[in-house]
C-alpha cells in the first residue's frame, strides 16, 4: 500500500465560524486611531468605508463569529482545500523532516483571497451596495473580489498596481472576465493617481498607492463601499477557515501538530489564517511550534521596518495604524511578488510580533524562485512568487533537518498557483531576473514622514 499523500475533509467540514484570535491574547491591540484628531476611530468613522456587520466584526470581543449558510454555500465551490504531505520534495531533499502544506489554489481564483472576498461582497449586498472598490497588487485580489462581486450582483471597480499590470496581463483579463473594470494604479481616475503621476510619470506604483484611489473612489458615492484583501481584523479572521481545516487534517494524518508554521507575509492574512487557529492549541498548552513570518527582502516591513502610527495608505486617506511600517511613501522596487509589496502590515499580526508570539526572516526573490522550481519539480504543483517567499524557508529547514538528522513536522501555506505569473518564471530561468538591494538610505527618508502621533 503506498503512503498517504493529500488529506482530504468532506464538504460537511468547512468551518461553521471565523476564529477571532483576540481574545485569547494576553494583551489587546492598540486602537486605530483618526488622523484629526488622534482619538480612537468610531464607527461612524468607518460607515463610509464598509459595511457594519464588518466595523463590528473589526472590533468583537467574541471568540468566534457564525459564518452565514450564504457564504458556506459559495465556499463549497472549493472548500475545503486539501492538506497534502510532500513526500516528493523530501525525497529530492533527502530530508528527515515531514513537510506538509495547505493548497489554497484550489479556489476559482486561484489563491486564499475568496475566503474574505465572498463574505465582505456578501454584507455589502445585504446592506445595499451597489459597487465595491478595492486595490490589487498581483491580481490576486483582485480577481477574488471580482468573482466574489459576480456571485452577488455587485459592481467591481479595481486599482492594480502598475507593474503587475504591466506583467500579469491576464490576471487583468480574468477579473474582466468576472465583469470588473479595472486600472493601472497609479491612474487619471482620481487625484491620488493624479498627484502621482504629476511627481513621477513612470511610477510602478505602489499597494498603498492604489489603497488611496480605491478609498477615495468609495468615499465620494454613497452606493460605493470599499473592500481591503488584506491587513485589517476581520480579514485576518475570515482566512482562519484555512488553519481550522489544518488542524483537523493534522489528525488525519496522524500528527498532534506542527513543530514549525511558515508562512509568507505581505498585509498578513495567509500567514494569519494559517496559524491563528494552531497558536489557538499552542496557547491552550496542546502544542509548541515555533511560529516565522517571511517576507521580501526588498519591502522587509518586520526585519526592518519600526513599530509606530502610520497611515494604511500613501494619500493618507486611511485611518492610523499601529504597526510594523517602512513610511507610507515607500515604494518597493518592483519584485515580482506583487502581493508582498506592501509598506506595512497587519496591525494584529504587529502587535503579535512584539509580544514574541512569532518570528520574521526576510528573503531575495532569486532564492525565492530557486525553492519555488524545486517545489515545481518536485510537486507538481507550480507555486505564485509570493507562496515561494515561505517555500524558500521550508526548504532552507528541511535542509537543516538533513544535517542534523531531526525529523521536523513543518506545515506552511501555499496560499496560491503561479499560472499566471510565466513572465517571472521566465525571467528567472534565463537569468534576466535580479536581487534589490535596499538601502537604509531609502527606508529612513520614508520613515522621515510618519505622522505625529
Amino acid at each position: 500500500m503506498t503512503e498517504r499523500t493529500k488529506f482530504i475533509l468532506d464538504e460537511s467540514q468547512i468551518p461553521a465560524q471565523w476564529y477571532n484570535v483576540i481574545p485569547d491574547l494576553p494583551a489587546p491591540p492598540p486602537p486605530p486611531l483618526h488622523p484629526g484628531t488622534l482619538q480612537p476611530v468610531g464607527p461612524d468613522d468607518l460607515a463610509p468605508l464598509f459595511p457594519m456587520e464588518l466595523i463590528g466584526q473589526e472590533v468583537t470581543a467574541d471568540p468566534y463569529v457564525d459564518i452565514p449558510g450564504e457564504v458556506i454555500d459559495v465556499y463549497k465551490l472549493w472548500r475545503p482545500t486539501p492538506l497534502f504531505r510532500a513526500r516528493r520534495l523530501e525525497k529530492l531533499l533527502n530530508t528527515p523532516a515531514r513537510i506538509y502544506y495547505k493548497y489554497e489554489g484550489v479556489s476559482p481564483a486561484g489563491s486564499h483571497k475568496p475566503n474574505t472576498a465572498v463574505p465582505q461582497a456578501y454584507y455589502n449586498s445585504v446592506e445595499g451596495t451597489k459597487r465595491l472598490t478595492t486595490e490589487t497588487g498581483a491580481g490576486q485580489w483582485g480577481s477574488a473580489l471580482a468573482f466574489a462581486t459576480a456571485q452577488y450582483g455587485l459592481d467591481c471597480e479595481i486599482w492594480m498596481v502598475r507593474a503587475s499590470y504591466d506583467q500579469k496581463p491576464y490576471r487583468r483579463t480574468m477579473m474582466q472576465t468576472w465583469g470588473a473594470t479595472v486600472h493601472p494604479s497609479p491612474s487619471r481616475a482620481t487625484q491620488a493617481g493624479l498627484s502621482v503621476l504629476a511627481a513621477d510619470p513612470d511610477s510602478p506604483g505602489s499597494l498603498g498607492i492604489a489603497i488611496s484611489e480605491a478609498v477615495e473612489a468609495a468615499a465620494g458615492s454613497a452606493e460605493t463601499r470599499y473592500a481591503l484583501g488584506s491587513v485589517l481584523n476581520h480579514v485576518l479572521m475570515h482566512q482562519t477557515v484555512i488553519g481550522q481545516e489544518a488542524v483537523a487534517q493534522f489528525g488525519m494524518a496522524g500528527e498532534t501538530g506542527p513543530d514549525l508554521i511558515v508562512g509568507c507575509t505581505g498585509g498578513g492574512s495567509n500567514f494569519a489564517g494559517l496559524f491563528f487557529p494552531f497558536l489557538r492549541e499552542k496557547l491552550a498548552g496542546r502544542i509548541n511550534p515555533v511560529i516565522r513570518a517571511v517576507e521580501p527582502s526588498a519591502c522587509p516591513s518586520f526585519t526592518r521596518g519600526i513599530y509606530a502610527y502610520d497611515f494604511g495608505d500613501t494619500a493618507g486617506f486611511t485611518p492610523l495604524l499601529k504597526m510594523h511600517t517602512l513610511g507610507h511613501q515607500f515604494i518597493p522596487d518592483p519584485v515580482h511578488a506583487g502581493g508582498l509589496r506592501y509598506h506595512g502590515m497587519s496591525p494584529l499580526l504587529s502587535h503579535m510580533y512584539e509580544l514574541g508570539l512569532f518570528e520574521a526572516v526576510a528573503k531575495p526573490q532569486r532564492e525565492c524562485f530557486a525553492a519555488a522550481i524545486t517545489f515545481a519539480r518536485a510537486e507538481g504543483i507550480i507555486p505564485a512568487p509570493e507562496p515561494s517567499h515561505a517555500i524558500a524557508a521550508v526548504v532552507e529547514e528541511a535542509k537543516r533537518c538533513a544535517e542534523s538528522g531531526e525529523e521536523k513536522v513543518i506545515l506552511t501555506a501555499l496560499c496560491g498557483h503561479g499560472h499566471f505569473d510565466m513572465v517571472a518564471y521566465e525571467r528567472y530561468l534565463s537569468g534576466e531576473m535580479t536581487d534589490f538591494d535596499l538601502p537604509q538610505e531609502r527606508i529612513d527618508a520614508a520613515l522621515a514622514n510618519l505622522p505625529a502621533v
